[in-house]
């Protein structure tokens, strides 16, 4: 079993960009054991939390597809018929995570940004991951203010590889609300520690819950082994 985020990385509303990032450590140390536990299905893991990505980037262009939505509108179309924008969204998220980290990785995964602009990204640094993420995100805003799915996912690639995880886990994409997003520097920084934090809080059970399925399977295949044998 999966320990749990501990209640007081979560507790209550960082006041301080000092307790913001000192919190969102923690939970990125905690959420790094689970990245190391061979009982989460990892792939799998990181397709759900895409998931929930893609719902909120396409809530912050003001549409209201769900998750079955989202699932149906990318899965159920013909393959090279357009799955509309909310598709198109989900499908970005999912190429972003599929495969380990590169400027060819993000570039399948996004339309329109060049390889230079990428790899500019991918090599921003900071204080922290977090706040490199932070500065990739206010970058790509600055000169596309529509642009909040890249923003978001190279926000998530850059913290993903500061931390030397080989693929992107979204995190800041589960956490950061519309009005995050118009913030700047500091402010912005701030709001990406909070966000972090709250996606590791997301993140977590989900790990948590996909681990527990895992083992059921793991437990039912052999007895149905046995009485095919």
């Amino acid at each position: 079993m999966l320990a749990p985020l501990p209640g007081w990385i979560t507790a209550g509303r960082a006041e301080t960009l000092e307790v913001a990032a000192f919190r969102s450590g923690a939970a990125l140390a905690h959420l790094g054991l689970i990245l190391g536990n061979g009982d989460v299905p990892l792939a799998l893991w990181r397709e759900r939390l895409a998931l929930m990505a893609a719902e909120g980037c396409v809530g912050l262009a003001g549409r209201r597809e769900g998750a079955g939505a989202l699932r149906d509108a990318l899965h159920l179309t013909k393959e090279g018929d357009d799955p509309g924008p909310a598709g198109r969204v989900l499908g970005q998220w999912s190429r972003a995570v599929a495969r380990p980290i590169s400027v060819g990785t993000m570039g399948r995964a996004l339309d329109g940004v060049t390889p230079e602009r990428i790899a500019l990204c991918l090599d921003a640094t900071g204080p922290t991951p977090v706040d490199g993420a932070a500065q990739v995100i206010n970058s790509v805003l600055a000169d596309h203010p529509r642009g909040e799915t890249a923003a978001l996912i190279l926000g998530d690639a850059v913290l993903a590889g500061g931390l030397g995880w080989t693929h992107v886990v979204p995190l800041l994409s589960i956490g950061l609300k519309a009005r995050d997003l118009r913030l700047r520097e500091d402010d912005l920084r701030m709001a990406c520690h909070r966000a972090v934090t709250a996606g590791v809080g997301q993140a977590v059970p989900v790990a948590g819950g996909l681990a527990r399925a895992a083992a059921r399977l793991r437990a039912v295949v052999p007895k149905k082994r046995e009485k095919g044998a």
